[in-house]
């Protein structure tokens, strides 16, 4: 599962990496992860960037549903796509449904890369991609289905 960070503020004062979310932003991951719950889409665990505003969507989501802590990975804050890529490619092989909180374009370029499926991606989009794989490393362009879709509507 791909998501992308809620909606943070712009506001100056803050380093890219330090910028919070807003109380909107806040609400969208409160309302997407309520949708996920009642549709029984919950993955086994959540890897994240450590900036701020991925983290704490992130946070909301394991809140929410139950999960451990978030993992984070350094290597998805302002990740290319590629760089994306070797961090799904290097996901723990002991879970199968993980759901990974990013940013943009790195999501949305991820996103089309693995599902061939073209959509925007705005703050807090939840896209689910199914894959008939045995690893994470094997995983290859247009390999998966994009099986769920949602973003918060304003």
């Amino acid at each position: 599962m791909l998501i992308r960070h809620a909606k943070a503020t712009h506001e100056s004062g803050y380093a890219d990496f330090e910028r919070p979310l807003t109380d909107k932003g806040f609400k969208q991951c409160e309302l997407m992860a309520a949708r996920l719950i009642t549709q029984g889409i919950k993955p086994q665990v959540v890897v994240t960037s450590p900036a701020l505003r991925t983290l704490a969507t992130a946070n909301v989501f394991t809140q929410e549903t139950g999960l451990p802590k978030a993992i984070t990975n350094k290597d998805i804050y302002d990740a290319s796509e590629s760089t994306l890529l070797k961090v799904i490619y290097n996901l723990p092989e002991n879970h199968d449904f993980i759901a990974l909180v990013g940013h943009n374009p790195g999501i949305s370029q991820v996103l089309y890369y693995l599902s061939g499926a073209i959509k925007e991606v705005p703050p807090c989009s939840v896209a689910l991609i199914e894959f008939d794989a045995d690893s994470w490393n094997e995983l290859h362009e247009h390999a998966g289905k994009l099986t769920h879709y949602d973003t918060p509507k304003d």
